[in-house]
Parts: structure tokens; sequence; C-alpha cells
């Protein structure tokens, strides 16, 4: 399958029907970049995306520059109200923890919630640091610097990441906190999950986090990380799909929902959802944004599987399309 790591995607076609404009998340991009492509070719309909990450997204929808915003950092209904927008998931992923040490080539390592957080504090330095080693018993770990790697633009990622390691790691949430974007304790920055992913494949001892896609098609591994059953679990369609079960999707929160470090036990614990947003006070506009997005219902589920994204659940998809007919925006 082509890569679709692209800075920007604009799909055309022979017969131009309707030009949808939309930015925001790298996270989504390879998914979002298939489903454009599809879209154009079935139906002759031109959608121009720009991934430039989850805070540029959210701002020019706030700014109205763009027909749609996509974050993965989901707004409160508060701010939803103040900017006059609405929200609606579309996808689910996963967040890994991806890193390239060339001793370990491939060699899927475990990681749980102290190790991740010590890395990212600075505390921890080396690859062979003996609670990493004691993590990884079978595995002969090299004595070389940890290259930390860490979003510099407004980052849904970042939002997801962050938000789960403030729920795991106390002295995370005191210190650092979470956010699209954060202070940083240790690390160098790199923009957009397309950033990230080649400083660390170009960096002997890089450690980051993208989703999942960028460090597959990129032969990167993706450790297992400790969920909060005590359990080491791989991002898989399976686990994501386990941390995704216990879900409230309420229409009248307008979808609010934070998926990471969710019970069960082969639940990957970070895991996120993408989320799509729309201008309230211009239903017409709005509507080019959910004509689309009602064909990624009915149509692009096989091409997010075929990405390891998860597709939302059926029932998911019919309090969407109820909610954007509880606002006038169904197309």
């Amino acid at each position: 399958m082509k890569k679709v790591l692209l800075a920007t995607a604009i799909f055309s076609g022979t017969v131009l029907a309707l030009e949808i404009t939309g930015a925001g998340s790298t996270f989504v991009f390879p998914i979002m970049g298939k489903w454009a492509f599809e879209y154009n070719k079935e139906t002759g309909h031109k959608v121009n995306y720009q991934s430039i990450g989850s805070g540029g997204g959210i701002r020019q929808a706030i700014n109205r520059t763009v027909d749609f915003g996509a974050s993965d950092a989901p707004l409160t209904p508060e701010e939803l109200e103040r900017h006059k927008l609405l929200q609606f998931p579309v996808v689910i992923g996963a967040v890994v923890v991806t890193y390239n040490v060339p001793e370990l080539g491939r060699t899927v390592l475990n990681m749980d919630q102290k190790a991740v957080c010590d890395i990212y504090m600075g505390k921890i330095t080396r690859w062979n640091d003996p609670y990493l080693q004691q993590l990884n018993p079978n595995v002969k770990l090299p004595d070389r610097p940890i290259v930390v790697v860490h979003r510099s633009d407004g980052s849904g990622t970042t939002w997801i990441f962050t938000n789960w390691l403030s729920k795991v790691c106390p002295e995370w949430k005191e210190k650092v906190g979470f956010g699209t974007s954060v202070k940083w304790p240790t690390g160098v920055g790199a923009k957009g999950n397309e950033g990230v992913t080649n400083y660390v494949r170009r960096s002997q001892g890089g450690i980051g986090y993208v989703e999942y896609i960028y460090a597959k098609q990129n032969n990167l591994p993706a450790a297992r990380i400790k969920n909060r059953e005590g359990n080491f679990v791989e991002p898989t369609v399976r686990t994501m799909q386990e941390a995704a079960r216990n879900a409230r999707w309420d229409k009248s929160k307008h979808f609010y929902e934070v998926l990471t470090d969710q019970p069960g036990r082969d639940a990957y614990p970070i895991t996120g959802a993408v989320f799509v947003l729309i201008p309230k006070d211009q239903p017409e506009r709005a509507k080019r944004a959910t004509t689309f997005f009602k064909w990624v219902f009915e149509k692009g589920d096989r091409y997010a599987q075929e990405l390891d994204y998860i597709p939302m659940p059926e029932n998911v998809k019919r309090l969407v399309m109820e909610y954007w007919k509880d606002h006038g925006v169904a197309p």
C-alpha cells in the first residue's frame, strides 16, 4: 500500500461537483487521505485536507477558514458553545511508543507507566537503565543514550499521550499536565506525526510517540504498554476495540469522550478518537462536511481497517447522524 504521509493532501478528479476543505490532526491524515481519494473517485467531489496538527485544526475551525477541523483532543461542551461549533467522532486509533535502537532491530519492548514517564521526565536517560532491563529480562539492552522526541506543534496526539501520562504518573500530572501543547521536561521537538517519526527513524537511540500507522509504515517497533489491569498490551484492532468498549458516546455532550487508561484485560491504554469540528452557525457550510462524513460512515470502514484504525460502531454512527439532524446540518 502506498504511503500517504504527506504534509498536505489535495485529491481531485475529472468531475468537480463540490469542494470541501478541512485541516488539523496528523493522527488521522493517513486515513483521511485515503477516504478523500476514494470519495473523489466515486463522486467527483474534491476534499482538500491539510495535515497541520490538531491545534491548527481547532484554530481554523474557530476562524471559519475551513469547512471542518479535525482534532484528537475533544473540545468540551462549553468550548463548543463559546465558538459555535459542533463536534462528532469519526474514527479510533492508537498512540504508540516507538523507538530506533539498532542493536534491537524490531524487538518489541515492554514499557510500563513508570518507564514512559521517567523517560519523558528525563530521569531514565540510557537504554540499559536497570529499570528498563528489569521490564525486559530476556533482551540485552545496549548502553546507548535515549534521544527523546516530542511534538513541537499543537497536537492532539500530544493531548492523548499526556492525558494518559497524567492519569498514570502523579509526578507528570503535578509538574507537566496534559494538553495539545505542554512544557516538556526534556527532549527535542518535531512537527507532526510525520516529523516525530522521521526524527526517531534518523536518530540512533531515538524514542517518540506517534499514531500507530506512522510507526508501521516506517518499520519501527511499537512497545507493549502496561495497562491498568497490569498486562503488557500491543496496539492491535482487538486491543483498541477493548479500550473503546466502555466509551459513553453522549450526543447531548457533543460526544466528548476520552479513551485513555480504560478498563479491560486487553485494553490498549493509549487509545484515542478523532473528532470533527463544524460550524453550528453556518449550516450550509457544515452540510458540505457532513455530506463527506456520511459517505465515510457508509463506505469508509474497510479503508480504515486496512490502515489499522477502528471504525466507529454502527450505533455511534446512528447517534452522530441523529445529532446532525438535531442541529440542522444533516446532508
